[in-house]
């Protein structure tokens, strides 16, 4: 199943199918439909839906986007993952080193052009990831900015050409809690010094309590997504 129209179909089938449906239910059917042609974007924030996708969809690829900027706590939280539920990870390396860029761009690229750093770090090496894919699953929630609001379960990628998943879309911040202390699930430890939203090291600050999450992002900068959700 690798035609545009084939997948539109079955996008269209699933979002009308799911909507707001349990998230397991909606990995087991991406897992089932997608056999071999089915990644899942993990950013290491949290181990939620590495964990939904080992007991889901364990043999799907899980997609990490090492920009070379992470934090030490985000590269522990993505080992600690692959070890503790078995799922094959693979890292997402961008085209050029950081030395590289800075060769070419300047160092320090994310203090004058972050959304050129995102894409180039971020963008261009998950589309480039993506294309043997015909689905992929990824962690967006609604709660999680004004711009994810409308954010559905399933969805026809226009960018990509492929079915987009989002079955943690209608979960709240609770949801989440509960989960995580249900299962005992890893979480990166930078969460509970004040991230509530983690991106690079460079670009990623601590917030007071009771702040938008996503204001720790790109301070400074009228930016609120990297790009690959645009």
């Amino acid at each position: 199943m690798t035609a545009t129209t084939d997948l539109r179909v079955v996008a269209a089938e699933g979002a009308d199918r799911f909507a707001d449906g349990p998230a397991a239910d909606v990995i087991a059917w991406a897992a089932a439909t997608f056999p071999g042609r089915l990644a899942v974007a993990a950013s290491m924030q949290d181990g939620v839906l590495p964990h939904l996708a080992s007991r889901f969809a364990p043999d799907a690829d899980v997609l990490f986007l090492d920009t070379g900027y992470h934090f030490a706590e985000t590269l522990q939280t993505r080992n600690e993952v692959a070890e503790r539920y078995r799922l094959r990870v693979l890292d997402v390396a961008p085209a050029q080193t950081v030395a590289e860029q800075d060769a070419q761009y300047g160092a320090r690229l994310h203090d004058r052009d972050p959304t050129l750093c995102c894409a180039l770090r971020k963008t261009a090496p998950l589309d480039a990831a993506l294309g043997r894919y015909d689905a992929w699953i990824n962690g967006l929630r609604r709660v999680d900015a004004p711009t994810r609001a409308d954010t559905p379960v399933v969805a026809y990628d226009e960018k990509r050409s492929m079915v987009k998943i989002s079955p943690l879309a209608a979960w709240t911040d609770e949801d989440i809690d509960n989960y995580i202390f249900a299962h005992e699930v890893i979480v990166n430890p930078l969460i509970r010094q004040g991230y509530p939203s983690i991106g690079c090291a460079p670009c990623t600050r601590a917030v007071a309590p009771g702040a938008d999450p996503r204001s720790g992002r790109w301070a400074g900068f009228d930016k609120t997504e990297c790009g690959i959700h645009l």
